[in-house]
């Protein structure tokens, strides 16, 4: 007769990658487990990427906690909420206390799988907006001000109403992958020929140096912005180059900061560099 499995049995070595308390059912729903409760190569390089992401989140959301009992967090340009349910799940929902998670996308489909599925998991302190972010900073559904502003490689100008609905909501701490930056690139491009004169230009004379020196100044730009507003700055790998392209982590903190080298040096680049009809994308106001 076969001997029956002991109740002590190890772990299959999948589910012994899964940190105590996870929600295997979460998991799933985000395909980050497979039916059967496997990973496979592709889930098991995403939830790395995840816990890689979350060591940069959770003393942010530590430290707010411990000094006012609570975290008000929106997630930016959320698409499915990866993000904001991973968050939940890994820190909010032990919590005992009116912390919130918001998710904000303009996708009305996105959104309604979003809401099923925290009624699904009973994420009851899981609210999504169906709302463009410049829409949604001006919802009574939001709070007056929040404490963490996340967007995580959201789509079209999300990233900079991100910082734009951050700074409306002094938020005390803010947390962007950026994406899409080709507008810088777009006006470099079109300014080539009235700055020739500038020897700089040879940084962005080829378009392919174009587009790449447009995407890196469009980040030096937002850091400088933020540093501009009193935002301690910095900027690191989001995870390893082999898995991401757009691959910067910008991590900002509010500390009241002197501001006007920051924001002399943001004017002064915008200038130079033939980029002043973007001074109000990168306001300092």
């Amino acid at each position: 007769m076969p001997r029956a499995a002991s109740r002590n049995a190890t772990p299959s070595p999948d589910l012994a990658e899964i940190r105590p308390g996870q929600s295997i059912e979460l998991l799933k729903a985000l395909h980050i487990l497979t039916r059967d409760g496997r990973l496979n190569q592709d889930s098991r390089r995403k939830l790395k990427q995840v816990y890689h992401l979350y060591q940069f989140i959770e003393p942010l959301l530590t430290q707010t906690a411990a000094a006012q009992g609570g975290v008000q967090m929106a997630d930016i340009g959320a698409g499915k909420s990866y993000l904001g349910f991973i968050l939940y799940d890994l820190f909010f929902k032990a919590r005992d206390d009116a912390s919130h998670i918001y998710g904000i996308e303009a996708r009305s489909e996105l959104v309604e799988k979003s809401i099923a599925l925290a009624q699904q998991l009973q994420f009851t302190r899981m609210t999504f907006l169906d709302q463009p972010v410049a829409e949604a900073a001006q919802s009574a559904a939001l709070p007056d001000t929040l404490d963490l502003v996340t967007a995580l490689h959201a789509c079209d100008t999300a990233t900079d109403d991100a910082i734009k609905l951050a700074l409306q909501k002094r938020a005390r701490f803010i947390v962007l992958a950026p994406c899409c930056q080709a507008e810088v690139a777009a006006v470099l491009r079109k300014n080539k020929g009235a700055a020739l004169a500038n020897p700089l230009t040879e940084v962005w004379r080829h378009p392919l140096h174009t587009r790449e020196f447009g995407s890196h100044l469009t980040n030096v730009l937002r850091c400088l912005q933020l540093e501009a507003h009193g935002y301690q700055v910095n900027v690191t790998e989001l995870v390893g180059w082999e898995h991401s392209m757009k691959n910067e982590l910008i991590i900002a903190s509010h500390k009241d900061l002197p501001r006007a080298r920051a924001a002399g040096r943001l004017n002064e680049l915008l200038q130079q560099l033939g980029l002043v009809e973007l001074r109000e994308r990168f306001s300092v106001a």
